[in-house]
């Protein structure tokens, strides 16, 4: 009791200080109000001074005048003291110590006084009574108390039972049950009841007892009884004893508790009239009991779910029967009522929801309200709650709903007048509810309308300061929604009106919101209780049903069941369809045409389970082989296409997971990005588009849509309109394309590190093409404002965002497009004329106001040193244009017209079609036609004004700072290679626009020099090819290779096209002079030699990818032969050799890589089928047919046997073939010794060095002359110069001695066995080589491949070297300056990647023959030794005479031709001093049209060196003074080297006898 300690000071300073601090520590505590506490701490300040005087440290009187002083404070104070001096008589009466008990009694005796002498008899001991005198013996006073107590509670003096005093019960039930309508009040009734106890000594606890039982049976008559029973009640615990005895009557089985108990109950717990904690432990089952049955409640659901799932044997299932019976019987027997649930109820009914939630507590999670008379109780309590609110603000418009009454009870929750409300009583009631919200669909969709009127309140209430409030109410609704609204839906059976009601509030929230309740709905909502348990089990097992129905036939039916079973459970139905569909992607189609049926929250439910499907963790997006794209994958994405197109599904969810994923580097799923805007949008990408279609796709957008796709597109614009609406409303139309821009990359880089090669390019490819889907899509679907204000300006987008060149100018394209057209009508509407000039100029102007700002930003993206050559202008102006400004596709229109007329004539004469329908169908048809024709006029007049435009713009496209190779490598590899392989139109418009370049006569454009780099180094291009971009890559080639066989094969489209053409000059001039005669230009049968030459170049690089094994190679070179099969290949033996290596390869990947085998089989047939429009080489380019002596192989390739400049043509490829066979022989590094003399033939072949095309001329040249060999030789031999007749002798005299050294050759080489073969001469390899070649067709040379085998490691560093042996006295030769020599050098590593691979043309061949397929050698050495047997009769017979006509004729044309040579090597040398050019490096290329299989092309390109040089003494000295000059110079250098040229002359045509034989 002692709380309070008094200080030892007061104790020791009683007098002084101690007793005033006690007392006014006393009156402080008797002033506070404590609601009781400070009687305790008067009570333990009393005790502790008492305390003090017991133990002797304080008198007696003083204390006890202290406490007669302190009586005054508060009336209680005796009876507090009586109760410290009770306590002290308890602890003094134990203790032995006398004294202590004396002071106690003196100390009370002194206190008589003031404390009454009744107090202390009830509290003190009798003993301690009779000490102090109170009473005279404690002995008597026990006696006396006994007898008292025995009176009292021992004999009956009330009635305890009906029948002990029947008259006095009846007489109270007869007042409990009168009528109570009148002015009866409790407190009458009460005054009668207490007169009846007091009349018939009725026992009161009996009285209480039928009061209830009276109650029980008026329950109605609430107000009367517990008025009644609060007046009357003595004790809260005795009606708790009697409830409770009444309670336990009903606890025995098949007893049913009355409802007017639990009635009772209730009012009496609302009405704080008992405790619930006291009437609680009285009701059964025990809360233990109640844990145990919802526990096997979970495990007989999930036991059951099991079931349903597992595949049962015929005995397992009677076996489960038979104990499903055994439970039946024992569940006959009913256990007693679950008194608690009904008390439950009660309190629900009434309105108590406080002791309500109380019991819920003690329970399970719901499992109150899964008994439905509870749930329903406490939905009519949420009705009655919410019903102010709803009134308000949830009514929809035109709806009346019936009000209902409110409760009379003042005690129960307060119906809720603002959202604020709710969060009082509601929502706590709408989480007990939880699932079983669904026996009340009223309820369901008032709570949902209340959370519609809340959204759109939250959305328009833009209050600072209510913010926070309204999310708090935000994030209840969404709790409200997870835990009790979907969770209802699926216990709701199959209510679609409830599933449309709440996608009403839904559809508010955003898409993120959405998909977490769907997430938490699918994966952990039906895992929590019992029933969702069991009902999941149901929706799998109904789903497995109708999936294994489903079919094309049954879709309406099927359709049907899947809605009814979407209404309530979507995300197990979807999740087993999904399942299903990876599995079997035929499913597809009748799944998608089945989803007709459902509600607008099922397919938002569809959209997130197709997301969570493909987010799915656990499944791998790769193949077991990791080269191809799972088909579960695949066959998402295109069930995705299809189910977003055909119904109104929101888009943004799936958008955003594609951009997430690319934002972490993965472009696995932008395969449901194609499908989806092919599918909506109607936007295929393809690169197996037809020749129409592609051409279709140039016109303008209603051209695209009828010819330019495989399916008709049609009904796609709401489609497109939803896909276009998604991308700008949640601002992704951007990101999407910078990220798929940004990936392409990533893909190999980041990507591709551990992925098999053939997969990145797949990936690659799918980047890209669905970059380019995309970008269509918004480039058609956007509008102008809403384009250009998305995508910024070129530099930002490639300097700040890093986008690639190509895919920045695709995206900024048709903005360009936009503005300009835009500006133009401006323009047009500023100033009103009409004249077309006047047009064309607007247009220009309007063109330039755009283009000027994006000159300016485009000069950022390269390195200053590109726009010395390439003005920003003109990189600009290709990047921006497309093939719909080009030209205008008449035949696809015309096209498209002629379909729908016929299509009006199929419609007028059927005769089923309905006159209404036909009508209609005409009518579309009509007005498709007149859109298309509309459309064609349109196109020509912006063709026209572009096209004026180009030509204005022309003259400033190329500066040529540094040399023509220079731009044209820049061209090629900014512009041209970035953007042919981007799609295939623009493929198609790389190779028009370099025609189109061509035809306006641009200045230093050499058309030339860019055909040749384009075909003479595919090699590294196509390696570096994607799947994808080898169909765009063969494309491009094949438009090329178009324009050049048109100019092939029409000498007058050739004059007329070419010729005085600034891209068919021959001589580079400096920039800034222009001009050129008819010297200067290529002419018809040197451009057929030229293109012969690009043919075998093909070739060459096609066998060599063909060779090497390697997959991509392969693959790449096959596609790209395919698309250029319609120009290439047309020569014979070009063809042959291509048919004999793919049909290798059909026998070796037959087994290993079946892809491959199936490209080369396809191409292999298609290429058997064009051999009938092949023709032999001679056809194809004029050539004589080779004889036995050296004069039929100048006539092929000497420049000097001709009497046209041959040596013009090769000027054409000043440093393109240097270059690339440079680079090649870098990279490669397989020139092979015996190659010497053909390399070094090669490089010297004219004074400027350009052996490609100067050969070429030559050839085509001679072809010219062939027939009428003698009239010429008489008509142009200049007989009477010195210069003239000294050469002619010399050529006589050398070739006199190739004669000889032929023959002895031929003769050693029929008499030499294979066993010494090996020691012949390099020069005698070779030519085998050429004979081998010239037996098969094909462009090996068996005799060096063997030869490279046994000298290849011994010379391996020498390889590339090898070709300049013998160059340093050719060289001379060529008389060049030292300064002249660097800048070549200089020149000469340009650009390695794109420059032509003239020079040594077959010795790439050959080097990679031997590399990897030496055993093809064999087969070659087999045909060329049958060859030779079959030739050697002929030759001993014809030999003789042959060479004696051949030499004659040679010397004849040699004295022809030796004009044309001197001016050909004077204009050489002019050309040296103004333009610098590489001479020497040109001139190391030889001629691929040498090069070609059939052999005498070597010995041209040897022959070439000597004779070039030879002729160049007697160049004209009539052109120019200048001329003369330089002539004789050259002619003092010539003679100071006659010896070393007349040797070397000696080797070469000694190998031109031999080859020209063998190619006989």
């Amino acid at each position: 009791m002692a709380t309070l300690i008094l200080p030892g000071e007061w104790i020791k300073n009683w007098e002084k200080s101690g007793k005033h601090e006690f007392v006014q520590l006393c009156k402080e505590l008797t002033e506070k109000t404590d609601h009781g506490n400070e009687i305790k701490d008067i009570q333990a300040a009393l005790y502790e001074i008492c305390s003090q005087v017991v133990e002797g440290n304080l008198k007696i009187d003083l204390v006890s005048s202290v406490l007669g002083e302190m009586m005054e404070f508060r009336d209680d104070l005796p009876s507090v003291l009586a109760d410290v001096f009770c306590i002290l008589d308890l602890e003094t009466g134990a203790l032995e110590e006398k004294n202590k008990r004396d002071h106690y009694t003196h100390l009370v005796g002194a206190c008589l006084s003031f404390v009454p002498e009744v107090i202390l008899k009830e509290r003190l001991d009798p003993e301690t009574l009779e000490s102090l005198g109170l009473i005279k013996q404690a002995h008597q006073f026990n006696q006396k108390i006994v007898k008292i107590k025995t009176k009292l509670f021992y004999k009956q003096q009330k009635f305890n039972l009906l029948r002990e005093e029947n008259e006095g019960y009846a007489k109270l039930i007869t007042e409990l049950g009168q009528d109570l309508s009148g002015n009866i009040t409790s407190n009458l009734v009460l005054e009668s009841i207490k007169s009846l106890i007091g009349c018939f000594n009725l026992d009161p606890n009996r009285v209480l007892d039928i009061i209830l039982e009276v109650y029980e049976s008026r329950s109605d008559q609430d107000e009367f009884f517990l008025s009644l029973i609060k007046s009357y009640m003595c004790e809260p615990i005795t009606i708790c004893h009697i409830l409770g005895f009444k309670f336990k009557f009903y606890q025995e089985p098949n007893e049913e508790t009355p409802k007017s108990l639990y009635h009772i109950a209730a009012a009496l717990l609302h009405h704080n009239l008992v405790e619930l904690e006291d009437l609680y432990v009285h009701l059964m089952p025990v809360d233990a009991t109640i844990v145990d049955e919802h526990k096997r409640e979970i495990s007989e659901a999930k036991q059951i779910a099991r079931k349903l799932v597992t595949v049962l044997l015929p005995s397992e299932k009677s076996e489960d029967k038979e104990k499903e019976k055994e439970k039946e019987e024992e569940k006959n027997e009913k256990p007693p009522d679950n008194q608690k649930l009904g008390l439950l109820e009660a309190l629900l009914r009434i309105g108590d929801w406080h002791h309500a939630q109380s019991i819920m507590d003690q329970m399970p999670s719901f499992y109150a309200t899964s008994h439905k008379a509870i749930a329903l109780a406490l939905c009519q309590l949420v009705h009655l709650t919410v019903e102010p609110l709803y009134r308000r603000a949830g009514v929809p418009k035109g709806a009346k709903g019936c009000a209902l009454q409110p409760l009379k009870n003042k005690r129960a929750p307060q119906p809720t007048e603002s959202f604020e409300d709710l969060r009082k009583d509601t929502f706590s009631m709408l989480c007990y509810l939880g699932p079983h919200l669904s026996h009340d669909p009223v309820l369901f969709a008032k709570i949902v309308r209340l959370g519609k009127a809340f959204m759109k309140e939250y959305q328009t209430d833009g209050r600072p300061e209510m913010k926070d409030r309204l999310e708090i109410l935000l994030s209840c609704f969404l709790s409200i929604a997870d835990q009790v609204l979907l969770p209802s839906l699926s216990l709701m059976e199959c209510n679609a009106c409830m599933s449309e009601e709440l996608w009403g509030l839904f559809k508010l929230f955003p898409y993120q919101h959405r998909y977490r309740l769907y997430g938490q709905w699918k994966n952990e909502t039906y895992s929590g209780h019992p029933l969702l348990v069991k009902v999941k089990a149901q929706s799998v097992e109904r789903a497995k049903y109708i999936m294994k129905r489903l079919t094309k036939e049954n879709i309406k039916q099927s359709g049907r069941q899947i809605g009814k079973l979407s209404h309530s459970n979507p995300t197990i139905l979807f999740d087993y369809m999904l399942s299903q569909i990876q599995w079997y992607d035929n499913l597809i189609g009748p799944v998608v045409d089945s989803l007709k049926y459902l509600t607008s929250l099922n397919y938002d439910v569809l959209a997130y389970c197709i997301i969570e499907a493909l987010a799915n963790p656990e499944k791998e997006k790769m193949k077991h082989d990791d080269t191809t794209l799972s088909s579960w994958l695949q066959s998402l994405a295109s069930l995705c296409g299809a189910v977003f197109r055909k119904y109104p599904i929101e888009l943004a969810g799936l958008l955003q997971y594609v951009t997430n994923q690319l934002k972490a580097g993965k472009s696995f799923d932008l395969l449901i990005l194609k499908e989806v805007v092919q599918k909506m949008a109607g936007i295929e990408i393809t690169d197996e588009m037809t020749s129409e279609q592609l051409e279709a796709m140039t016109g303008g957008e209603q051209l695209k849509a009828e010819g330019g796709y495989f399916g008709q597109i049609r009904n796609t614009k709401k489609s497109s309109q939803r896909l276009k609406d998604a991308l700008l409303d949640h601002e992704l139309a951007l990101p999407l394309c910078l990220l798929m821009a940004q990936q392409r990359n990533g893909v190999v880089f980041l990507e591709g590190g551990e992925k098999h090669l053939k997969l990145v390019g797949h990936l690659y490819d799918q980047c890209h093409d669905t970059l380019l889907q995309f970008g269509g899509f918004l480039a058609s679907n956007l509008s102008t404002e809403d384009y250009i204000k998305r995508v910024p300006s070129i530099d930002i987008l490639c300097n700040q965002f890093h986008t690639p060149h190509d895919a920045a100018f695709f995206l900024s394209r048709p903005m360009y497009a936009h503005q300009i057209l835009s500006k133009y009508d401006e323009l047009k509407k500023a100033e009103k004329g009409n004249r077309q000039q006047q047009k064309v100029h607007k247009y220009v102007a309007a063109c330039e106001q755009v283009m000027t700002p994006v000159h300016e930003a485009v000069v950022s993206l390269h390195p200053a040193r590109v726009w010395d050559d390439l003005r920003p202008q003109f990189y600009a102006t290709f990047w921006s244009l497309t093939m719909y400004d080009l030209a205008v596709p008449h035949s696809a229109y015309d096209r498209e017209v002629n379909k729908l007329k016929v299509q009006i004539s199929a419609i007028e004469e059927n005769p089923e079609i309905p006159i209404n329908k036909k009508k209609k169908e005409k009518e579309r048809c009509t007005a498709l036609q007149e859109k298309l024709q509309e459309e064609e006029k349109k196109q020509m007049e912006h063709v026209q004004r572009v096209l004026h435009r180009l030509k204005l713009e022309k003259d400033s496209w190329l500066l040529t700072k540094s040399t023509k190779n220079e731009t044209i490598t820049k061209f090629l590899q900014l512009c041209l290679f970035p953007r042919c392989i981007f799609s295939s139109i623009d493929a198609v418009y790389c190779a028009r626009f370099v025609e189109l370049v061509h035809q306006q006569k641009t200045p230093n454009f050499c058309t030339l020099l860019c055909y040749d780099r384009v075909f003479s180094a595919i090699i590294y291009t196509v390696a570096s090819c994607t799947e994808n971009e080898s169909h765009r890559y063969g494309r491009f080639l094949c438009c090329m290779l178009e324009t050049v066989t048109r100019w092939h094969s029409d000498r007058a489209v050739y004059e007329k096209e070419c010729v005085n053409y600034p891209g068919f000059l021959t001589i580079f001039r400096a920039a800034g002079i222009d001009g050129g005669n008819k010297a200067d230009q290529l002419d018809y049968e040197n451009f057929r030699h030229v293109v012969h030459k690009w043919h075998y170049m093909l070739t060459k690089a096609s066998v060599h990818c063909l060779e090497t094994g390697d997959y991509t190679h392969i693959r790449n070179i096959l596609i790209v032969l395919t698309k250029i099969l319609p120009c290439y290949p047309k020569v014979l033996n070009l063809g042959q050799a291509l048919e004999a290596r793919v049909h290798k390869i059909c026998l070796e990947e037959k087994d290993k890589r079946p892809d491959l085998y199936a490209l080369a089989m396809g191409y292999s047939g298609r290429l058997k089928s064009q051999k009938v429009h092949m023709v032999p080489e001679n056809e194809f380019h004029h050539k004589d047919q080779p004889a036995r002596s050296a004069t039929p192989a100048s006539q092929q390739n000497g420049p000097g046997s001709t009497g046209k400049p041959a040596t013009n043509a090769s000027k054409t490829e000043e440093g393109a073939s240097e270059d690339g066979d440079r680079g090649k022989e870098k990279s490669q590094g397989t020139t092979k010794p015996a190659n010497k003399a053909n390399s070094t033939s090669g490089k010297v072949t004219t004074s400027n060095g350009n052996g490609a095309l100067n050969s070429t001329k030559a050839v085509k040249d001679d072809k010219e002359k062939s027939g009428k060999e003698k009239k010429e030789k008489k008509e142009k031999t200049p007989g009477s110069t010195p210069e003239t007749k000294a050469e002619n002798r010399r050529e006589k005299q050398r070739d006199e001695r190739a004669g000889k050294e032929e023959r002895v050759v031929r003769e050693g080489k029929e008499k030499t066995p294979k066993a010494d073969r090996e020691k012949v001469k390099l020069e005698e390899k070779s030519s085998k080589d050429d004979k081998a070649k010239a037996g098969n067709g094909e462009p090996v040379e068996p005799g060096r491949e063997r030869d490279a085998v046994k000298e290849s490691k011994s010379k391996e560093k020498g390889e590339r070297n090898a070709a300049t042996l013998k160059s340093p006295n050719l060289r001379s030769e060529a008389a060049e300056s030292e300064r002249d020599h660097k800048r070549r050098k200089l020149d000469s590593h340009s650009s390695p990647s794109h420059s032509s691979s003239v020079k040594d043309g077959s010795n790439e061949l050959k080097d990679s023959a031997s590399k990897h397929h030496i055993t093809f050698n064999s087969v070659a050495r087999s045909k060329s030794r049958e060859r030779e047997a079959e030739k050697k009769d002929t030759e001993n017979i014809q030999g003789r005479s042959k060479e004696k006509k051949e030499e004659k004729d040679r010397k004849e044309r040699k004295r022809d031709h030796t004009v044309n040579d001197r001016e050909t090597s004077q204009e050489s040398k002019r050309r040296k001093d103004e333009n610098g050019t590489n001479s020497s490096k040109n001139s190391q290329s030889t001629s691929p049209s040498c090069d070609s299989p059939v052999s005498p092309g070597k010995e041209k390109s040897k022959r070439s060196k000597s004779s070039s040089k030879e002729k160049a003494e007697s160049v004209k000295p009539e052109r120019t003074s200048s001329g003369g000059k330089k002539e004789s110079r050259h002619d003092k250098e010539k003679s100071e080297k006659k010896e070393k040229r007349d040797s070397a002359a000696g080797k070469e045509e000694k190998k031109h006898h031999k080859s020209s034989d063998k190619h006989r």
